[in-house]
């Protein structure tokens, strides 16, 4: 259920230049939706069951599901048997065996699409979130922004272009906290202003730096972003997964 190029070649061991991204259409047919249902484990499909939202329901199955193909695919193991822990504030993590223990993903979802980052020997974040409407970041930016990134926004020429802009500048921010498995609050203040990809010498409050960004490009009305711990810059290698 994923697309050959995408899987053809798994992570090197030492490949800590490189960050895997997929993105994954999470609108799927309804027999995708049942097929990956049976690889959840009981909490993800007590989850699902909660949900009171078809939509949204088959959306989380689908985001689940292809994380755990694209992952047991990497380590050589059934996607059913995958087991995930959580850090404090939420931060997956798959229960890896020692030989497996470097490799690092995070994942995210918004509406109709998720996204997936994996890297190797470093820790990793990502997040893709649907563009806001228009004018509707200004109040976050103006109050919580610091000047460079709140001017980005608030000086833009159109509604439409500080809305895309605010949008990229969140995603930036959730990647970087979750990088740290840190809280939201904490990334509000980092100054992450400028062109693709960037170098935060010190994401304090977050931990200790320095920290890689960059913006990746996803269809449709999203923007995405992934962070990785680390001086070394890396490549994004990016794909589209498919049911």
């Amino acid at each position: 259920m994923t697309d050959p190029a995408v899987t053809a070649a798994p992570a090197a061991p030492d490949d800590v230049d490189v960050v895997y991204v997929w993105s994954i259409p999470t609108d799927q047919p309804p027999a995708v939706v049942r097929r990956l249902y049976g690889l959840l484990d009981a909490e993800e499909r007590a989850r699902a069951d909660r949900s009171r939202d078809p939509v949204g329901g088959g959306r989380f199955v689908v985001a689940r599901g292809a994380v755990r193909l694209l992952v047991a695919e990497r380590l050589g193991a059934a996607p059913a048997e995958l087991a995930w822990r959580y850090g404090p504030h939420g931060k997956p993590a798959p229960v890896l065996p020692p030989a497996a223990a470097r490799i690092q993903v995070n994942w995210s979802g918004s509406g109709a699409l998720a996204l997936l980052a994996l890297a190797v020997g470093r820790r990793v974040g990502a997040d893709v979130e649907r563009l806001v409407r228009p004018g509707a970041g200004a109040r976050i930016a103006r109050r919580h922004f610091p000047p460079a990134d709140a001017a980005l926004v608030l000086d833009a020429p159109t509604p439409a272009e500080g809305a895309d802009r605010f949008t990229r500048l969140w995603c930036r921010r959730e990647a970087c906290v979750k990088v740290y498995g840190g809280r939201l609050a904490q990334g509000l203040g980092l100054p992450l202003a400028g062109p693709s990809p960037l170098r935060l010498a010190d994401p304090a409050p977050l931990g200790p730096g320095p920290l890689r960004l960059a913006d990746v490009p996803v269809p449709g009305p999203f923007r995405a972003a992934v962070a990785a711990d680390g001086d070394r810059p890396f490549t994004v290698r990016h794909r589209t997964w498919t049911a």
